[in-house]
């Protein structure tokens, strides 16, 4: 195993919503399999405990879940921030599932300076739910300042489409009267449809031809899914069928025809990669 410092977990690939680009809604293969929710002792067939004290970082995301839906995410958290009291913990999350008593406990938990929650909320009430299906507005405002009041450090990430472009300024004020810490934008690289449109005025993220960038190797990182399958990082990890375990024989194919996944993510030259140039705005609000 490499000198793991880094550890992205999916707890689960059950959501509530139903984004119209999510792998939920594109993969084929993702329906016909029963829904998992991840457990440490999964984890611990990849890592040891040991193992995890030495880690800087923890979070979760992944492809196809939540992590508030999670059944065993409240759990792990305290589990690992057990084993190591100065990792930092984070998590990126629709945030419309859950009570608040949850949130307000998460808040507690991520109580160190860099420890952070990620909302996707792509825009007011009028337009979040345009991609963010299924997401209640109301939920996600009451989980959302229980976080912060509880002293958590909360990020606004936005997607910019036509039909929300013009609330992106709107947003980021949202976001400083709530007392969120980071407010940031992005172009998505995922195709654009009838209904989400490529926003006005906005450069469109572009795959970058030049070499392979490794973020996992750059920030140390392994990424184990839901059903507990470990994989380099989340966008190799991103399949129902192929699932990429075999880092090496990808690391290899970068001095020939490097992996399809590994260019559109992490393929770099002098201006950034095809990940870094999606992102449109970033303001520190507090």
């Amino acid at each position: 195993m490499r000198d793991i410092k880094v550890l992205h977990l999916e707890p689960t690939d059950v959501c509530q919503a139903a984004c119209a680009l999510c792998a939920r809604e594109t993969d084929v293969e993702f329906n016909k399999h029963q829904k998992h929710h991840l457990t440490p002792l999964q984890i611990l067939k990849h890592i040891s405990e040991e193992q995890i004290r030495q880690l800087d970082k923890m979070f979760m995301c992944g492809n196809y879940g939540d992590p508030a839906a999670g059944k065993y995410t409240l759990d792990i958290y305290q589990w690992i921030r057990g084993l190591n009291p100065n990792i930092v913990l984070g998590m990126n999350t629709n945030g419309g599932l859950q009570t608040t008593f949850w949130w307000h406990a998460i808040g507690q938990l991520f109580c160190q300076s860099h420890d952070y929650v990620v909302f996707s909320i792509d825009g007011l009430e009028d337009t979040n739910g345009v991609y963010r299906e299924g997401v209640k507005w109301s939920r996600l405002m009451a989980n959302a300042e229980a976080f912060i009041r509880a002293g958590g450090s909360a990020h606004w990430d936005m997607l910019v489409y036509e039909h929300n472009h013009h609330q992106v300024d709107q947003c980021e004020q949202l976001a400083r009267d709530m007392g969120f810490s980071w407010f940031r934008i992005k172009v998505s690289k995922r195709p654009f449809t009838d209904r989400l449109r490529a926003p006005r005025g906005y450069q469109l993220p572009q795959v970058t031809q030049g070499r392979i960038h490794c973020r996992a190797l750059e920030e140390q990182s392994l990424y184990i899914d839901a059903q507990g399958r470990c994989s380099p990082c989340c966008w190799l990890g991103s399949r129902q069928s192929g699932f990429v375990e075999d880092f090496e024989k990808i690391q290899l194919s970068w001095t020939t025809i490097p992996e399809a996944t590994c260019t559109d993510t992490c393929s770099s030259d002098t201006q950034g990669s095809s990940f870094t140039n999606q992102w449109q705005r970033e303001v520190a609000l507090c």
